[in-house]
């Protein structure tokens, strides 16, 4: 599933300046960098796209940024069980994933039975649902 396209105003730079973040050009091009990407990419990973367009970047800037980013409510940071923290947009629509053990990859779904079900068991429980993170690992068949 690729990443919901934001709107102008919901862009991670207007999200950043609106949250009363200073954003430099170096945090500018790392919020560009992290709105364009459809995967879960890591710092090191952000890092070397970043650098590319801004060769002053410098990895230490990139954690910086990210950990702000973060802390903010801007970006979410996911695990998938591999020792590398990744992230995505804390604001994309909601999705679970399915972690290809065999090649790292992580597919992104929405499956509504699942959903419901989660509300189901919620409910069946005494709770209502707020929320909830769901990651399936597996290897092809």
């Amino acid at each position: 599933m690729a990443p919901t396209l934001p709107n102008a105003d919901d862009t991670i730079e207007a999200r950043c300046a609106a949250a009363g973040l200073r954003m430099t050009g170096q945090r500018r091009t790392i919020a560009a960098v992290l709105e364009g990407s459809d995967d879960h990419p890591d710092v090191e990973e952000l890092y070397a796209r970043a650098s590319a367009q801004d060769p002053r970047i410098s990895l230490a800037t990139v954690y910086r940024t990210v950990k702000l980013f973060e802390e903010s409510g801007i970006l979410e940071k996911v695990e998938f069980g591999d020792g590398r923290a990744r992230y995505e947009d804390a604001e994309r629509a909601h999705h679970d994933h399915l972690i290809d053990l065999s090649t790292g990859q992580v597919i992104e779904f929405v499956d509504p039975e699942i959903e419901a079900l989660q509300e189901k068991i919620a409910a069946k429980l005494g709770y209502r649902l707020k929320g909830h993170r769901l990651e399936l690992y597996g290897v092809k068949k």
